[in-house]
Order: structure tokens, then C-alpha cells, then sequence
């Protein structure tokens, strides 16, 4: 790592490059010799000229052990004051330290263990490194880092002794952070773990409230407590990540055409600085679980501890899950004080000890490919592990994981619709395997970090006064301070979403009318939203496909995703019924990143023209309750909504007059593009009619009444213009829109605890009417029933 350190490091070819290492030894400088030869990089074995002088390019740190006896001192202190004295000589020398950290194998070690000869040893004798090479020598991590400027450190510090030991201590610095990124802290014993979390004060009390409280022995309570433990805890082994890493190798070349992944430097950086890095990824399928923690391990860090449902403890599986570090989970704490108790105490170590964490802050895979509303028990964990006293920076890593095909997105629409959730088994798994086939690209995308530090500084300034060492405070900004986070954290989630193939022509082809367009017509539309991204984009983040939309169509007609048929005027390029139910999942994955110019192309074709500043008010009485549903956010709305009209009248989709805009003529190529693009903000705006309407029209409703009534006349829409759509049959969809309804002051309760639409509401429908094709809005208002049956 990295495969590519000229350009990733910032190498200057024409200037000389030394390297530092650890230890000095043979095989280790073998192994840093063929790494060099692979990557155009200059010899190690050779010498180096600096004005007039011949020096080694390679340093070392320590000298192995000995047999017998200790260690001899290296020449590194010698060779850099004679490499600082040169650049003070010279300072047009600028020549480069590298360092490059030698792992063999990434066993992190055992707590209390004497098994120092298989690589916990950082300098082993020759015999000892013999027996780590013919273990690990298939297992080695070689990594480079961003050299260091000899000349710049010479003419800061200058070339005394001091100086040259402040070089060599700032490098064993660096090896002592690589070492511990790559294999983590050393693990404790499974019996250790678990008498030391009984032996907290906190556990403690706990088995004493329980033994209390069922009225039974505090030993009985006490052997409850460790039951739970094993229950829920990890038995992390290397042997079983090393297993893993060959089993899943052959998996990924089975089932995806490549991984992609993005922003993974930030990962090593972060690593670098000492960083507890806590990994909160989106969760689309249960390959999620693998794929990540896959990735990370070949980014050369250690592989997290992964929160992991309780269903997916069964046998075989929940046992390599556990060996490769998952600790389970129950779905609900409720009723449980003694689980609760462990649970967090257990979680709490981890992030004591440094272990890398990762969990799925929305609990669930999403069946609609929309983001979910996330649960915050366990970012409530995390903040409190913070106020147990945790000594090092935490950082939360939100992670955007997306598929060019979802391996049981089949299963989604029939759950949505009521035939209930399968549970995991063995059978499921042989099943799964059985028809393993080409799943095309899989991505990666790692999302701006959000230092959990700093954002308790400025959301609680005074949170470091709750730090309590013996028990885990649960102070009273703690539930609004972590809600807030959590939309947050879905927020760079979807900053760094991956645009494919897959979901792109999703976009198109649904938007047209009977999910069919002729294959220029495809080209074209493919082409704008390339370019909409391109120059109006949504986020730095936003990954854009690396295939061309020629070879994007291609692609997903490889893939059975498409259909294409031929006749003498041409190719049509067509979804069947059922792919276009299963296409809506992966259109779904990047909605909002084109919900906003949806709504401006809507806008300006249900009105035919509108001016600069009524687009601009259109899209901030929408944009609230839109970030809510699909966790949108842009710095500027007003700047980006003017970014979008500007991209769309330099591509033709919008005529503009001054501050006026305009659709163009209605038989045209670019209205019939414009059309297609507003179609995107159709389903949405759908749903917010049908609960404007409902409200406005039979409120005041109990909230309850509200969500399941409007999910009914979606049902009734839906039979009237055959529409198919998952998002139609998820419940919780209407319940984000009423929370975001009263979030944003559109409703309020009344004395009966029932919602009530405020006068503003009656504003924001009518907008949304407006926005609607008239035959939709006919139906939507002639399904609206007289009177709401009450259930």
C-alpha cells in the first residue's frame, strides 16, 4: 500500500529517495526490494551520492535480537546527521525519507501472552524471524508513506545530534501507529474479557439489581450476566480473517466484475493520527457485512468489530461471523435492564481497548433503497463510551455502500407488501449460493468523517464536565445531541453516493412512458445527468461512472437488466413488468441526488414559464421536508437551485429570458428530456398530495389514522395507474412525512393529541398541486373518500 505511491504519496522522481526502516533485516529488506522493483521505485540495496559522499539509501531503526545477549546499535543515528549536514551543505538537494513499514502477517497478539515468537516481537532474533516468514510470509503487509523533506527539516532544525534523534523518534512513532492500525490493540483472553466486564462497578450493580429484582441468587444473577456475555460477545481470530480474506476473494471474482472504492486515504490518515474509527455504514444487503470489512482489511487496517443482528446467529454461520468479529445484537432492549447493562459495558471496552467498531445506525436493510430513519441506541453508546473518559480522538466514518445488483432485492417487494420477513437459516444461505451469478460492480465510497469530539465541543460544550470513569451518564442534552447526529451521519452517507450503469438508466426508463425508450433517446438522457453531475454537482464526494453511456447500456444488457429489441427503425431499449418493480430499488439509491432538479423541471413544465425568484421560493418551501425524507444537504439551496437552471439552459432544457424561464416547444427533443428528468419528483410529490389533501380535507387525524389512511389511497392510486413502485408499500415512508410535517411547523396537535394542519400547510399544497400532471391530480382528488373510515 498504496499500489500506486508515485502519484498517491507525491514522489519526485528527480529527487533522491531514501527509505527508513524498523528492523534490519534480510528478509525484510528482500521483501522491500521486490516491492520496489514492482513499483518503478530505486533500488534499497543501492548508494546514493550527495555531495561527493556515498550513502546508503536505506536506514534502520533497531537490529534484531540476538540468541544470546541483546541487540547492537544501527548506524541510522550517524547516517541522518550526515544525510541533514548534506542538505545544509546544499540545500538544492531536497532529498525524500520515506518510510515503509514492514508487517509479517497481521496477528495482533494476545494480552498476558508469551507467544512473542509468531510477530508479536517487533525486532525478533534470526531464528524467530525464520519461523514468522514460513508462517507469514504469504500474509505481508508493506506500506509506504508520504516522505519526509530532509532539506526542509535541515533548514528548520539544522543537523545536530538532537535533530537527527528527533528524526529517528518521529519514525518510531510512525511504525508503532502503522503496526497498530493494521493489526489493532492485542486481544484479550475470552475468560479474561468477560471476568473483567463482571468485575466493573457498573455490571456489578446491575447483577445486583437483578438478583434483587427475580429474587434470586446474586451468583445466579451473576452467571445470567455471563451467559448474555457469550451471547453477545466476539471471539475475534486471525486465522479465521486470514480464511476469510482467500474465501471472499474467490466470492468477489465470482460474483462482481470489480469493487470500486473511493476517499479510502482519508481511512489511512485518520489511522495514522491514532483515531478510534467507528464505521457507520448504510445497509442495503447482508453482503454489506463482508464486503466492507473485506475492503477495510485490504486498505492494510485492521478489520472492525462489526454489531450484527441476532438473527444471523446460526450455525455454521454465526460462529465464522463471531471468529471474524461480529458481536450480536437483540432487535429491542426493552423489559431488560441486566442485557442493556452488558450490552453497553461490553461496547464500551471495545472502544476502551481501541478496537475499530462498525454498525448500521438504520438497524435494518432498507427494502425501498431509500435511506431509513436510524436508530440512535447505539450512537447513544457510543457517546456515553466517550463520557467513560476514551483517551484518543473518535471518529464516525459514514460509509455509502451500493450494488449493481442486490441479491435479495427480489424478496423486498413481496416483504413490503406484507408476506413477512424470512428468517436467516442454512437453507437460505445454500439458496443464495446456489445462484451466485454476475452481480456486475460493487462500490465503496467512504463519506467525509465526522470527528465525534468536535462535534460534542460545539453541541454540548460542557459535555466533558459528565465524564464519569466507573458508570456510563446518560445526561439530558444526550437524546437530542445523538438524534441530531444521526441525520447527520445519514447525510454524508448519501454526499458520497456512487452513481452506475444500474441505477442511472433506472432514472431514465422509468421516467418514460411505458418504462421503453429508443436507444438515442437513452444516449441523450444519459448524457444530461452525466453532465448535470458534472457541473452542477450535488457533492465532491458523488462517485460518476467510469463507463460511457454507450457502454453503460451494454453493460446492463449484459447484465439482464434490459431488454433490447430491433426493428427497422432502430433498437428499443425496455424494462419487463418485473424488472422495472426491482429497477425502482436502484433508482431509489440516488433519488436525491437529482430530486432538486426534478422539481425545477416540474415547475417550469406544469406552469410554462416562471421567473428566477418564484423557482427559488418553490424549492425552499419544498426543500425542509425533502432534506428529512432523503437526507439532503447542500450549503446554498438558493446558490445550487441557480447552478441547476444555469446547467439546464446550457444543455437546452430550459429557455431563459432574463429572469424568466421557460419550457421549450412541447414537440421538441429537449422538452421531451426535461419531461423524463421532472418525472423523477413524481412519486414524491404523489405522496405529499395525497397527505396534504387528507389532512386538509379530515383533519384533524391521530397520527396513527394519518400514516394508514394515507398509505391506503396510495394503494388506490397505485391500481389506478398501474404504477409499481416499492416506496408505495412502505409505512414508514408516511411516517417520515409526518414527523417532517410537524418538524417544519406545516402541522401542530391539538388537545387530543391528534394532527392538525396549520395555515401554512394550505400554502405548501397548493405549490404541490401545482406541480402535479392534471390527470394525477383528477385522480388523487377524486380517490380522496368523503369520509376516512375509522380503524
Amino acid at each position: 500500500m498504496p499500489d500506486n505511491p508515485l502519484n498517491q504519496l507525491g514522489i519526485v522522481t528527480e529527487r533522491p529517495l531514501f527509505y527508513i526502516c524498523h528492523t534490519e533485516s534480510a528478509s525484510d529488506l528482500a521483501t522491500l526490494r521486490r516491492v520496489c522493483q514492482q513499483l518503478s521505485l530505486p533500488d534499497p540495496l543501492a548508494s546514493v551520492s550527495l555531495n561527493g559522499q556515498q550513502l546508503p539509501r536505506t536506514l534502520f531503526l533497531e537490529k534484531p535480537h540476538q540468541l544470546i545477549g541483546g541487540r547492537a546499535k544501527t548506524q541510522a543515528l550517524q547516517q541522518g546527521q550526515a544525510l541533514l549536514a548534506a542538505h545544509l551543505a546544499d540545500p538544492t538537494l531536497q532529498a525524500q525519507l520515506m518510510p515503509a513499514a514492514i508487517l509479517w502477517g497481521r496477528a495482533p497478539g494476545k494480552e498476558n501472552s508469551i507467544k512473542w515468537l509468531l510477530g508479536e516481537a517487533h525486532s525478533p532474533n534470526w531464528l524467530a524471524k525464520l519461523v514468522i516468514v514460513l508462517i507469514s510470509g504469504r500474509h505481508t503487509l508493506v506500506r509506504l508513506s508520504k516522505p519526509v523533506d530532509l532539506q526542509q527539516m535541515a533548514a528548520q532544525f539544522g543537523a545536530a545530534e538532537d535533530t537527527a534523534r528527533k528524526l529517528l523518534r518521529m519514525s518510531r512513532i510512525h511504525f508503532y501507529r502503522q503496526r497498530l492500525a493494521a493489526t489493532g490493540p492485542k486481544l484479550m483472553n475470552r475468560s479474561q474479557l468477560f471476568n473483567a466486564l463482571l468485575a466493573t462497578p457498573a455490571l456489578k450493580k446491575a447483577i445486583a439489581d437483578e438478583a434483587s429484582s427475580k429474587r434470586i441468587s446474586p451468583s445466579a444473577a451473576q452467571q445470567e450476566a455471563r451467559k448474555l456475555l457469550q451471547e453477545i460477545a466476539a471471539d475475534y481470530r486471525t486465522s479465521t480473517l486470514r480464511f476469510g480474506d482467500r474465501i471472499l476473494s474467490w466470492l468477489w471474482q465470482r460474483l462482481y466484475n470489480g469493487i470500486k472504492i473511493n476517499n479510502a486515504d482519508m481511512l489511512r490518515d485518520l489511522a495514522q493520527k491514532g483515531h478510534e474509527i467507528v464505521y457507520v455504514p448504510c445497509h442495503r444487503s447482508h453482503m454489506d457485512y463482508l464486503l466492507l470489512s473485506y475492503i477495510i482489511y485490504h486498505q492494510g487496517l485492521v478489520p472492525p468489530h462489526i454489531a450484527a443482528g441476532i438473527n444471523l446467529n446460526f450455525w455454521p454461520a454465526g460462529t465464522l461471523f463471531r471468529r471474524g468479529g461480529a458481536f450480536f445484537i437483540r432487535r429491542s432492549f426493552s423489559g431488560n435492564k441486566l442485557y442493556s447493562a452488558v450490552f453497553r459495558e461490553y461496547l464500551s471496552l471495545l472502544f476502551m481497548k481501541g478496537y475499530a467498531v462498525k454498525y448500521y445506525t438504520e438497524g435494518g436493510r432498507s427494502r425501498t433503497g431509500r435511506l431509513l430513519t436510524p436508530k440512535t441506541g447505539m450512537l447513544a453508546m457510543t457517546v456515553q463510551s466517550m463520557l467513560r473518559g476514551i483517551d484518543r480522538p473518535v471518529t464516525l466514518v459514514p460509509v455509502y455502500l451500493g450494488y449493481e445488483h442486490v441479491m435479495e432485492v427480489n424478496t423486498y417487494l413481496s416483504e413490503l407488501q406484507g408476506s413477512g420477513k424470512k428468517k436467516e437459516s442454512v437453507t437460505g444461505v445454500l439458496k443464495a449460493i446456489r445462484n451466485l451469478r454476475d452481480y456486475g460492480y460493487g462500490y465503496v465510497n467512504f463519506g467525509e468523517p465526522i470527528s465525534l469530539n468536535q462535534y460534542l465541543n460545539q453541541q454540548a460544550p460542557d459535555w466533558k464536565g459528565e465524564i464519569n470513569a466507573l458508570e456510563a451518564p446518560k445526561p439530558q442534552w444526550l437524546n437530542p445531541v445523538v438524534a441530531k447526529l444521526s441525520d447527520q451521519i445519514m447525510r454524508h452517507i448519501n454526499q458520497a453516493a456512487a452513481l452506475n450503469s444500474i441505477n442511472m438508466l433506472a432514472l431514465c426508463l422509468l421516467a418514460s412512458d411505458k418504462q421503453t425508450l429508443t436507444r438515442q433517446e437513452l444516449l441523450q438522457q444519459l448524457t444530461c445527468y452525466l453532465q448535470l453531475q458534472q457541473q452542477a454537482p450535488y457533492h465532491r464526494l458523488v462517485s460518476l461512472p467510469e463507463m460511457s453511456p454507450e457502454q453503460m447500456i451494454d453493460h446492463a444488457e449484459k447484465m439482464q437488466k434490459i431488454q433490447v429489441s430491433r426493428d427497422s427503425f432502430g433498437e428499443l431499449i425496455s424494462l419487463t413488468p418485473a424488472n422495472a418493480v426491482l429497477m425502482s430499488y436502484y433508482r431509489n439509491n440516488v433519488l436525491h441526488l437529482f430530486i432538486l432538479p426534478a422539481i425545477l423541471a416540474a415547475a417550469v413544465l406544469r406552469q410554462g414559464q416562471l421567473h428566477q425568484q418564484q423557482l427559488l421560493i418553490l424549492v425552499e418551501q419544498l426543500y425542509g421536508l425533502l432534506r428529512q425524507e432523503l437526507y439532503l444537504y447542500v450549503p446554498s439551496v438558493s446558490q445550487y437551485s441557480k447552478t441547476i437552471l444555469q446547467q439546464l439552459t446550457s444543455q437546452g432544457l430550459l429557455l431563459q429570458d432574463g429572469d424568466l424561464y421557460q419550457a421549450p416547444a412541447q414537440h421538441s427533443r429537449e422538452y421531451f428530456m426535461l419531461d423524463l428528468l421532472a418525472h423523477n419528483a413524481e412519486h414524491t410529490l404523489q405522496r405529499y398530495a395525497m397527505v396534504f389533501n387528507l389532512l386538509r380535507a379530515h383533519g384533524p387525524l391521530n397520527r396513527a389514522e394519518l400514516e394508514q389512511q394515507s398509505h391506503q389511497l396510495a394503494q388506490r392510486l397505485l391500481a389506478l395507474h398501474g404504477i409499481n413502485a416499492p416506496e408505495y408499500y412502505d409505512k414508514n415512508l408516511f411516517a417520515t412525512l409526518s414527523q417532517a410535517l410537524k418538524a417544519e411547523g406545516y402541522t401542530q396537535l391539538d388537545q387530543d393529541n391528534r394532527v392538525n394542519a396549520t395555515a401554512s400547510l394550505a400554502n405548501l399544497a397548493k405549490t404541490v398541486n401545482l406541480l402535479l400532471r392534471s390527470e394525477v391530480l383528477q385522480s388523487i382528488n377524486s380517490i380522496m373518500p368523503e369520509q376516512i373510515p375509522q380503524t
